[in-house]
């Protein structure tokens, strides 16, 4: 375990046992879950609908999208603070983006730029839409499932030939396009991305690191469209919603830096079967509460 994942283990231990005690329990599991699934791929929009629906939990605030961008807030700031040196690096390429012969930098930081529009143009379009239609326990179920076997495909299938310093604007319109799929509940931004990336041929590693710089530009403009409902939460809500981000960038943060770590050991194909889970979990008890 590297120093940072040791430091964070112990922040988010003290973050569970404050929100005990101060009986913000239900935020902490949410934040909790949207640091781990933002960047696992298993879908964190999924997730944050399943969660108070499978707990029953009443409080208006956790089943809002406001909650939703909150938490995704601090996931944002996960992604900022890990990757800031690869923030710094793709700033200092920009003069480089109209200029030849590229850089792997302006590389990058064109391919960010290129992944990222699908998303953007999806969103505009068709958020609420989704937003009103989607939201179905048992529609992301099935969602689960079915990206579950794209998942385990793609990861079968894919090779390692690739290297994330040779990725060219077409892989990242194809691996944004992907991304702009995961707008739908229970598809996932970083297994749609991952799993594109895969079959393009990039390794795991490759395939992660990119899908994690791509996910910056999409959640943060979301985030600022939004960010009005944040501000709009009411006072005695506000510190539900606190512990919700903060709980959420320290264990997104966790999760980052493991999954670099070990994605190439482990593969895709755990992560398949436990959509495969979930889902199975999610119909049973659709049913049984009639």
């Amino acid at each position: 375990m590297s120093r940072l994942s040791q430091v964070m283990t112990v922040l988010m231990a003290v973050l569970a046992i404050g929100a005990v005690l101060l009986g913000q329990t239900s935020a902490f599991v949410m934040g909790a879950f949207q640091g781990v699934t933002e960047f696992l791929p298993i879908s964190s929009s999924a997730h944050l609908i399943l969660i108070p629906w499978l707990f029953a939990w009443e409080e208006p605030l956790l089943h809002s999208l406001t909650f939703d961008v909150g938490l995704h807030l601090g996931t944002l700031a996960a992604v900022i603070v890990y990757f800031w040196s690869d923030w710094m690096l793709l700033l200092k390429a920009l003069p480089g983006v109209v200029r030849a012969p590229q850089t792997p930098g302006s590389r990058l930081l064109i391919a960010v730029i290129v992944g990222t529009l699908p998303a953007a143009i999806v969103g505009v379009l068709f958020q609420d839409v989704v937003e009103a239609s989607l939201r179905n326990p048992l529609q992301i179920a099935i969602v689960l499932a079915v990206m579950g076997v794209v998942i385990a495909y793609a990861d079968r299938i894919g090779t390692t030939t690739r290297a994330l310093e040779q990725i060219t604007w077409r892989d990242a319109l194809a691996v944004g396009l992907a991304q702009a799929c995961a707008l739908v509940p229970g598809v996932s931004r970083s297994g749609s991305t991952m799993s594109a990336a895969r079959v393009l041929g990039y390794d795991r590693a490759a395939a992660a690191r990119f899908a994690f710089l791509l996910s910056m530009p999409i959640t943060l403009a979301a985030v600022l469209v939004k960010f009005e409902d944040l501000l709009a939460v009411p006072a005695d809500q506000q510190f539900t919603l606190l512990v919700g981000i903060v709980t959420a960038a320290v264990v997104g943060m966790f999760v980052i830096d493991v999954l670099l770590r070990v994605i190439r050991r482990i593969g895709m194909m755990w992560f398949a079967y436990y959509r495969w889970a979930v889902a199975l979990v999610v119909v049973v008890v659709w049913y049984v509460r009639g």
